[in-house]
């Protein structure tokens, strides 16, 4: 049995695990990194790159179905294209092997250990890593639980053979002629619609009575159109109640308490992702709980001295970004410098089609919080860009205070506005007011000129609007 001591011990070698590691080695902390499988977790093996190599494929396969469908659509024609997705897999994996090499390429520059086996605590300061060649002893000063989440099953389906998680989702050797999505949520929905644009009937069972609940209405109304306009079924105030007996089809029970039949070649379940808190020795250290998250305060410490906490066990948002930010601001605290979490905001983003995002407070969040708003909107319909590219549908919208103009959220629903987040993040961060965003020059032709014709709305002038 080998023993080693290191200054700071990560667990999980996730955004937030690898990011913290990094950072610490760089300040020149004795930092060790335990993961079990590859590194860059979830996000970067099985999520946020793979899934979006899966959606750059089937956006692509439209855009040539559609040239020859239309025989001469932008003016190019093309003939009978053809989708060979266990090649497009192939590529998927090329991407996500580069980018986990580069990782733990980042993690030796910056002088890290990395032990790659399952982490399982003694006590707040002891870990034993179960490896290849036998048990390790690791004795720090410092822990940091980066353990990450799982996706969640539901009674009557877990996955095996036909009901599958977004994991197996990705692995596809071919694609499946029907699909049944349980969640209308941005995983389901995401994947979803990559699969009818590859050629699946997909139909999407939700227990609510709306797809994604979790933006507000109006932002979502491009996307169910999208969804209609793709063929996909969603069935809204529906509960999936398990496999037909034959294993062919999906039972639902319907709006009205009746039960219907989907067929279905794959089940993908994607009702949201629970916390890892098992499996690693919780039960050996002191921790308090929120609910099913660890209880962290605003420095990520845990009830523990020593001990901080994480990224998707520590609650929601669930978000690389803000596992990557907390791992960073961890890694400077252990090494005696003096940080705090204190962000203003955290972006989501929905990569749907169109695509979501949404940065601060809804008018509706601004609302209930009591502020009085301006509330500005800029069409993409009016936008030369977005017009070129083809992505007319959506719109930029810009919520501020009534009596100071200080930008207090900011939303868009549009073709590729995922890469408008970050001026969103950085005008709510900086307490950018309407002024400073009308009033700063915007490149033309760009969809970011929204941005600025929003904010000009809010203050009463829009120009092309």
């Amino acid at each position: 049995m080998k023993e080693i001591s290191c200054k700071l011990l990560i667990i999980g070698a996730g955004p937030g695990g690898y990011v913290c590691a990094i950072r610490a080695g760089q300040l020149g902390v004795d930092t060790v990194i335990v993961e079990m499988a590859k590194p860059g977790g979830t996000c970067l093996n099985i999520g946020c790159i793979p899934s979006k190599a899966l959606i750059h494929v089937a956006n692509e396969f439209t855009y040539a179905s559609a040239m020859a469908a239309d025989r001469g659509h932008l003016g190019i024609s093309v003939s009978n294209p053809k989708v060979d997705l266990a090649g497009s897999v192939a590529w998927k994996d090329g991407i996500v092997g580069r980018l986990t090499n580069g990782v733990a390429g980042l993690l030796k520059k910056a002088g890290v250990k990395i032990v790659a086996g399952r982490a399982v605590f003694r006590d707040g300061k002891t870990i034993a890593v179960k490896t290849e060649t036998g048990d390790q002893i690791i004795h720090t000063e410092n822990v940091v639980i980066a353990t990450g989440s799982a996706p969640v099953e539901i009674p009557g389906l877990p996955f095996g053979k036909s009901v599958i998680s977004s994991t197996e989702a990705l692995s596809f050797s071919m694609v499946p002629e029907k699909l049944a999505v349980i969640g209308g949520g941005y995983i389901g929905l995401e994947l979803g619609t990559a699969f009818a644009k590859l050629g699946a009937k997909v139909t999407v069972v939700e227990v609510l009575d709306r797809i994604l609940p979790q933006y507000d209405a109006e932002l979502t109304k491009p996307v169910a159109r999208r969804l209609k306009d793709l063929g996909v079924d969603v069935m809204l105030s529906a509960k999936a109640k398990g496999l037909a007996a034959s294993g062919d089809a999906l039972l639902v029970e319907t709006s009205d308490g009746k039960e219907a039949r989907v067929e279905t070649d794959k089940v993908l379940v994607t009702v949201g992702r629970k916390p890892v808190t098992e499996g690693w020795g919780r039960e050996e250290l002191v921790l308090d709980m929120d609910g099913r998250f660890i209880r962290i305060d605003e420095q990520c410490r845990t009830a523990m001295r020593g001990v901080y906490a994480i990224g998707d066990v520590t609650g929601e948002p669930m978000l690389a970004h803000r596992a990557m930010a907390q791992g960073e601001m961890v890694a400077e605290i252990v090494a005696g410098n003096n940080r705090i979490w204190d962000k203003r905001c955290i972006p989501a983003v929905c990569f749907t089609d169109p695509e979501l995002v949404t940065v601060g407070l809804s008018p509706d969040e601004a609302r209930a919080a009591g502020r009085e708003v301006r509330i500005g909107q800029f069409p993409f319909s009016a936008n030369g860009r977005a017009m070129t590219l083809g992505g007319e549908s959506g719109f930029v919208r810009v919520v501020a205070r009534t009596d100071n103009h200080l930008v207090l959220g900011i939303q868009a629903v549009g073709s590729g506005v995922s890469e408008l987040s970050t001026a969103f993040s950085l005008a709510i961060e900086m307490g950018a007011r309407l002024e400073d965003i009308a009033g700063t020059m915007h490149a033309h032709p760009t969809q970011g000129e929204g941005f600025q014709e929003a904010a000009l709305s809010a203050l009463g002038h829009a120009l092309h609007n």
